[in-house]
């Protein structure tokens, strides 16, 4: 059976979400700032990261298990590196302040590496090195997450969904933004499957004995997420290798809790049953263009290298390569006009919310 979906205009969401930050004691500019991250992912078409992400962090701030109020610091520092404590504050805000010093730090020496701890989830990877575009700077951004993703040959969750995003810009052309779990597919694809009640594709799961199962709820019964790739025949290895890659560059280097100590967010997890290292770890770098190639000389040259794969010839059935970031930037031209679709067990959710805060969510 269909599930139904709602409209939304994202203004709309957006300002809902802003207050339910603001009633949880978070201050009004990072209560506004979080919600414009949370937005952005719903406007990309990336439903997973958005507004159906707000149930946890509601749930999680009401528990008291997110500080409102982090002190952000650095702990550690050079001229080109830094290592940063969140104070177990919001990613949303741990986040983009980590992305400005490494931002800040390129303007100024020519790179910025910054690894972040203490921190909690960030939303979609992709927001800040598109924030690095904007001071024409290529822009990454790392984070490691809830230990919800088996390694390759075990059917044990030892490892987060760890996202990759880069992004490069164009003169005339859009910009290549990379955003990419370094699993088969991140975990709120699962949920939004469980919401609408819908089997989910072979080759994303396992079940709690290590099966193939296309259920699902066999993740919240111990099941887990494979590697990008999958089985090593299809290259699991490298998505595994990729997601090691993240975990240790969000986490080892900064001090925040590794691989199946990566503290739960979404969905309970192992992770739950003892403390190593220091809350969620993220990573992010930026660079100045100008400091390997002229910057207009880079540009127009990112310009022919999209033009030339657009212009590759096309696989039966399709109407031609897209570059990365063409399915975000389609999703976001069209919902900024037409509003953002939830599916109605989100839209409870919404509600429940509302009821909590004592605001009424689609009155």
């Amino acid at each position: 059976m269909a599930v139904p979906h709602f409209t939304y205009p994202s203004a709309y969401l957006q300002a809902f979400t802003t207050q339910v930050f603001q009633h949880f004691g978070v201050p009004d500019a990072d209560a506004g700032h979080a919600a414009e991250i949370l937005a952005l992912s719903d406007l990309r078409g990336i439903e997973s990261h958005g507004v159906a992400r707000l149930y946890a962090y509601h749930r999680k701030l009401r528990a008291g298990d997110i500080n409102p109020t982090p002190t952000v610091q650095i702990v550690r520092e050079t001229p080109s590196t830094a290592t940063v404590d969140g104070d177990n504050g919001l990613g949303l805000v741990v986040g983009p302040w980590a992305n400005r010093l490494a931002m800040t730090k390129a303007e100024a020496v020519g790179s910025g590496w910054v690894s972040v701890r203490n921190s909690n989830h960030f939303g979609i990877a992709g927001y800040y090195p598109m924030q690095a575009l904007e001071r024409d700077l290529i822009g990454w951004a790392m984070t490691n997450a809830t230990a919800l993703v088996a390694p390759l040959w075990s059917r044990e969750r030892m490892l987060g969904t760890n996202p990759i995003a880069i992004a490069f810009p164009g003169l005339n052309e859009p910009p290549i933004v990379i955003d990419m779990a370094t699993s088969v597919v991140p975990y709120g694809k699962i949920e939004i499957a469980r919401r609408l009640e819908q089997p989910i594709p072979e080759g994303w799961i396992i079940d709690a004995d290590g099966n193939a199962t296309t259920d699902p709820n066999a993740m919240p019964a111990g099941g887990a997420l494979l590697p990008l790739g999958g089985a090593r025949d299809h290259g699991g290895h490298k998505g595994y290798a990729l997601a090691s890659m993240v975990d240790i560059l969000t986490s080892v280097l900064s001090g925040a809790s590794w691989g199946p100590f990566a503290p739960s967010f979404a969905l309970q997890s192992s992770a739950d049953r003892a403390s190593r290292g220091q809350g969620l770890g993220q990573f992010f770098g930026a660079m100045q263009i100008a400091g390997f190639r002229d910057p207009t000389a880079f540009k127009q040259e990112i310009d022919t290298w999209i033009r030339t794969f657009r212009a590759a010839a096309p696989a039966a059935g399709t109407d031609g390569p897209l570059i990365p970031g063409d399915p975000e930037r389609l999703a976001h031209a069209k919902r900024s006009t037409d509003g953002i679709p939830l599916p109605e067990p989100v839209v409870q959710d919404l509600r429940q919310i509302g009821r909590d805060i004592g605001v009424a969510f689609d009155p």
